[in-house]
Order: C-alpha cells, then sequence, then structure tokens
C-alpha cells in the first residue's frame, strides 16, 4: 500500500434500500453490501407464511432455513460493486420475484444446495467487525457496521500508527468456485478488480412504522451478520418477543455452499434436529465462524410511548447504555 494508493482512496455515499415487511418499512445498506439486498430478499420470502401459528416448529425452522439456502444463492451469482458490474438490486428485492422464489421451496424436504440454481430476478427490475446503534433525543437514529473482516484483520499494523489493517481482500471472488474464509462460494460478479470494493454481508438496519422510529439494529459475524439480522427481526415482529430475548434467542445459519447447516449449542432439541435431519438438512461440525462468537448484535427499541430500550447480546463484550 503506497501514499498514493491513500490519497486516490474516495468514500462513495449511497442511496439506503427501502423494503418493507408486515406493515414494517425496511431501511438498510446497498451493494457492495450483500446484506441489504439478502436481507429484504428473505422476508419477501417468508411474507406469505404465518411464522407466528407455526411457532417454534421444525416446519418454521425448515422453512428459515430454504429461504436463506435461496437467498446466498443468489448472492453469490449476482452481488458485487455496483460501480463496476450491474447488479438487479430492485429484482432481487422484488415482492414477485420472492413469491416465485419461495414456491419453490419443498415444505417436506430440504433443496441440495448442488441442485439449486439461483433465481432469474431481471424480469422484476424496475477485533473484527463491530456495529453499533444509536437513537439520541431527538429520535434520530444511526446503525453502523464496520469492519477489518478476521479477527485483528491482516494482523499487520501501518508502521508508527497502531492501525490494524484489514483483511477484505478475502471478500473478493480469489477464484469461482472456491470458498473464502468463511467457507462462502462467490461468482464473477465479485472478482478482483483495481479500485472495486470488495462485497461484504454488513447489513445495519433501521425499522420504522407508519413513519416512527421501531427498531435500530446490526452486528458483526461474517456471512452469519444477513441471517442474524434476519432471525432478530422474525422474532421482534412475528413472534413479539423482547428485544433481549430477539438477540438473545438460539441462531441457525445456511448460507448454500457449504450446503450444511450451522447451529448454535443447544438451538435445537433433540428430536428438533432429527425432525430436520429426516427433512434432508445436515449439520455442520464445524462453525464457518470457526469457533468464534455467534455474532455480537446490538439493538434499540422504540416502545409506543417513546421508551428507549437497548440491548446487548449476552454472546459479545456490548453493552447497552443511556444518558
Amino acid at each position: 500500500i503506497t501514499a498514493d494508493d491513500l490519497k486516490g482512496y474516495k468514500p462513495v455515499e449511497r442511496t439506503p434500500l427501502r423494503g418493507t415487511y408486515r406493515g414494517y418499512e425496511i431501511m438498510t445498506m446497498p451493494p457492495p453490501s450483500s446484506g441489504g439486498v439478502a436481507l429484504v430478499e428473505m422476508l419477501n420470502m417468508l411474507e406469505g407464511h404465518d411464522l407466528k401459528a407455526m411457532g417454534d416448529s421444525s416446519e418454521a425452522h425448515h422453512l428459515m432455513i430454504e429461504v436463506m439456502r435461496r437467498a446466498f444463492a443468489d448472492r453469490a451469482e449476482f452481488m458485487g460493486d455496483p460501480d463496476f458490474v450491474r447488479v438487479p438490486t430492485k429484482g432481487l428485492m422484488s415482492k414477485e420475484y420472492a413469491t416465485k422464489t419461495a414456491a419453490t421451496i419443498n415444505p417436506a424436504r430440504a433443496t441440495p444446495s448442488a441442485e439449486l440454481r439461483h433465481g432469474d430476478p431481471t424480469p422484476y427490475e424496475s477485533k473484527e467487525t463491530t456495529h453499533y446503534s444509536v437513537v439520541d433525543a431527538d429520535g434520530n437514529a444511526v446503525s453502523t457496521t464496520y469492519t477489518l473482516n478476521e479477527s485483528f484483520g491482516s494482523g499487520v499494523t501501518a508502521k508508527g500508527t497502531g492501525i490494524l489493517l484489514n483483511n477484505e481482500m478475502d471478500d473478493f471472488t480469489s477464484k469461482p468456485g472456491v470458498p473464502n474464509g468463511y467457507g462462502l462460494v462467490q461468482g464473477e460478479a465479485n472478482a478482483i478488480a483495481p479500485r472495486k470494493r470488495p462485497l461484504s454481508s454488513m447489513t445495519p438496519t433501521i425499522l420504522t412504522k407508519n413513519g416512527k422510529l421501531f427498531l435500530v439494529v446490526g452486528t458483526p459475524g461474517g456471512p452469519t451478520i444477513i441471517t442474524q439480522v434476519l432471525q432478530i427481526i422474525v422474532h421482534l415482529v412475528d413472534r413479539n418477543r423482547s428485544l433481549y430475548d430477539a438477540i438473545a434467542a438460539p441462531r441457525l445459519h445456511q448460507q448454500w455452499l457449504p450446503d450444511t447447516v450451522d447451529a448454535e449449542p443447544f438451538a435445537l432439541s433433540v428430536d428438533m434436529r432429527r425432525a430436520l435431519e429426516a427433512k434432508g438438512h445436515r449439520f455442520s461440525t464445524t462453525s464457518v465462524l470457526g469457533g468464534r462468537s455467534y455474532g455480537n448484535a446490538q439493538g434499540i427499541l422504540i416502545e409506543p410511548d417513546g421508551t428507549r430500550v437497548g440491548a446487548s447480546d449476552p454472546r459479545g463484550t456490548g453493552a447497552a447504555v443511556g444518558y
């Protein structure tokens, strides 16, 4: 890295993505993060199902896993830096596209990832990572995620600064079909190029309802960031859990390839695990996070009377504070 490299770098301001879920408006991060698009795509697929009635059943877990699988297949094919490749954002976030994609889910059987092709959204066109959520006295809200990628990034500091350099190059596709440090298999859209930004999974998110702030949330966790934020929103909106319970609840993760499901220890009962295995799901023995904590979500929820409720993930080292 030279001084000219740093001098030539320019930040890019992008318009947040907007979607809806059961009457809530979602504002989240656009490409070159894959998180916002994938989050809205998955919520759109879930919207046609009564998750509240399904409860904590094997059918509900099966549906969540299959929705994740499809969104990550699309991520691998279409996502990259929009300054270099055309990302069909509107198509991927289309309700119609989600309906068509969700229709491919067999409620009785897991779809082998090797048999699952990405969809075609074009007809619908029109110590690592850190997250903090902030709401001020006037109701202004900020959801911010930033990253070194893996723990301590590249493990190298810029001489004389003490500043750790990231290893975000791992978020690029080094070679199509070859997994990165998190096991993600990615496509040509995310190939390395000069001045190109790599595809991340950061998903800082804000939810409003009827124009009023409802939720500010986000988390670290590599590719599991996307599925963590998804599950927190589902716990809050569909299952009426408290913010702390929604953040603390056990988590699952599926990312298309490898064709396995990550489950936190004790996330599933023995009977639930067997029921999902009977549908064809295979559980990983090694997490894509390599033994690291499954996230460190930070959230703020606004009660109907305006009370701000903060919650910090018990898996991590954050804290909820107010003053």
